[in-house]
């Protein structure tokens, strides 16, 4: 199958991008960066092209994702700014004359990537870069969970929701969410995304904790929700040190004031980990899973753990 060519943008063109940029944009050091190459090669089996249709690049069309993940956009809106922003263009390789893939090629894609199960593998190409780059610092993992809404609405005693994986959960007195739950590792220091995993919204923090645990960290941070015995006996036989906020149980309903006063260095300590969350929903836009079923659900939230991660790590080397 033929693969559609596209160009770098031209010498003028570059520069018109850095002066209207007023320099080296977050983009711009993001793709001097990441070993692209290394991406293209697991994504190079992948081909997004009809009959008699040419296919657009792979390593373009996971740029332009990206690009949708760091900014928040639907796939119409991916498509808008990919035809008028420079920045967007310069970043994913096409220069001002060239046509766009359209938002039903970049969903092709998107559905390409979680059928062969790549997004997995590419979450692994870039956390392999980053531990080369030297910026895991792996001094501990900080465990946490948000809830992120689904884009269909929930069961009703009149009809089932259009999304038979979402579920629902209550928080509080009358905090009811329907969707899924985002469970992740974050690099202590680096803030850095280590491990992601996407659950229905009513699993519970507790249930994913080991699965995100990487193995070479010092110590395991986490809120009380995650507080088990067991774990904390096998971390400590591991090597890592279990830094879990207790709480109290049925023959301990109140906690001595030992252990109070570690509980709020726990929370002190573990409060990085809600800048993580605020870029993802705040600056990422985050709040909404934007297509049907756990594997695509899967599929945005592993997405945007990686967009988050390149930011990152422009922002730590910047």
């Amino acid at each position: 199958m033929a693969v559609k060519q596209t160009g770098q943008l031209s010498l003028a063109e570059a520069f018109l991008g850095q002066k209207l940029a007023g320099g080296s944009s977050p983009l711009d050091r993001l793709s001097g960066l990441v070993k692209w190459y290394r991406f293209e090669k697991l994504l190079n089996p992948l081909r997004d092209g009809g009959p008699g249709r040419a296919a657009w690049p792979p390593l373009l069309l996971f740029k332009a994702l990206l690009l949708q993940s760091l900014y928040g956009l639907s796939d119409r809106e991916l498509e808008e700014a990919l035809g008028d922003r420079l920045s967007f263009r310069r970043f994913v390789g096409l220069g001002l004359e060239e046509s766009i893939p359209d938002h039903t090629v970049l969903s092709r894609f998107r559905n390409l990537l979680v059928g062969e199960g790549l997004m997995e593998k590419l979450f692994g190409e870039l956390d392999r870069q980053l531990e080369k780059a030297g910026v895991i610092l792996k001094r501990g993992t900080m465990l946490d969970a948000t809830l992120i809404d689904a884009v269909s609405a929930p069961p009703t005693a009149e009809r089932p929701s259009k999304d038979a994986d979402a579920r629902g959960v209550r928080r509080g007195k009358g905090d009811f969410t329907f969707g899924y739950k985002a469970h992740v590792g974050v690099d202590e220091g680096s803030g850095l995304i280590r491990t992601v995993i996407t659950t229905p919204a009513n699993v519970n923090d507790t249930v994913m904790a080991d699965e995100l645990v990487r193995g070479d960290e010092k110590a395991v941070w986490a809120d009380a929700a995650y507080d088990t015995h067991a774990r904390r006996a096998r971390l400590k036989a591991e090597g890592r040190k279990p830094r879990i906020a207790r709480r109290p149980n049925k023959h301990h309903p109140e906690l001595p004031p030992r252990l109070k006063r570690y509980n709020r260095l726990i929370a002190r300590r573990r409060a990085a980990v809600e800048t993580t969350f605020a870029t993802l929903k705040n600056r990422m836009k985050l709040t909404t899973i934007r297509y049907v079923g756990l594997a695509k659900a899967a599929a945005q939230v592993t997405m945007a753990a990686i967009a988050f991660n390149m930011r990152r790590w422009a922002a730590i080397t910047g």
